[in-house]
């Protein structure tokens, strides 16, 4: 009996670390809808242009990178590498 706990115990445990570890980030603040179209041809592949969001303090646009371990904010670069940022207004 002291086996068959610990097999059904194993088997859960083995089961729950199976889960989808995937962060739970909300929807970008400004979302995709508002985006200019031409980001999306700027962009340089392997970056998740529909998370994209302008940083007032630079002005450029920055997308969630989501890894393993965590979400991290990249900017959002040209096939050259270049950021895409805004010109400023003044």
């Amino acid at each position: 009996m002291k086996n068959r706990s610990l097999i059904i115990l194993a088997v859960v445990l083995i089961n729950a670390g199976c889960g989808n570890m995937a962060p739970r980030t909300e929807t970008t603040e400004a979302g995709s809808e508002s985006l200019p179209p031409d980001l999306f041809a700027l962009a340089a592949p392997g970056q998740d242009v529909a998370s994209a969001r302008l940083l007032s303090e630079d002005n450029c646009y920055w997308y969630e990178h989501r890894g393993q371990v965590e979400t991290t904010l990249l900017p959002l670069t040209t096939p050259e590498g270049r950021p895409i940022c805004m010109q400023s207004k003044a």
